[in-house]
């Protein structure tokens, strides 16, 4: 299966594409480790950007300061951490759901507080 450009993905739908595209092209996955690394390197890279677009750095000459390459990055991360979830055989569509269950459950109250505060 592969995506057409306004196809939307459902999570499951994204580790079969992912897993499709790493058995065919990619030609196998990393090691598990190996992608740890890789998915630290994406976060940070997707850090530096961040830092230049929303905080008190600046780009430096050269530097692509695009939305294209803030989505692109955010767009690695997601891919290796599919691969990660694929890897280690975690439903990342069960566990997403669990985790909003549990952050619903345990933190109700305490956004509510957080939002009175905002609100005076």
């Amino acid at each position: 299966m592969t995506p057409s450009e306004n196809n939307l993905l459902s999570i499951p739908e994204l580790q079969r594409v992912v897993d499709d595209w790493i058995k065919t092209v990619g030609k196998g996955y990393y090691g598990v480790l190996t992608n740890m690394a890789l998915l630290i390197e994406e976060v940070g890279e997707l850090a530096r950007l961040l830092a230049r677009h929303y905080g008190e750095q600046t780009f430096k000459p050269g530097e692509d300061s695009s939305k294209e390459a803030l989505a692109e990055e955010f767009a690695d991360i997601l891919f290796v951490l599919v691969c990660l979830a694929n890897q280690t055989h975690v439903d990342l569509n069960q566990a997403f759901q669990q985790k909003l269950r549990k952050k619903t459950e345990r933190d109700r109250e305490r956004h509510l507080q957080r939002s009175n505060q905002h609100n005076s």
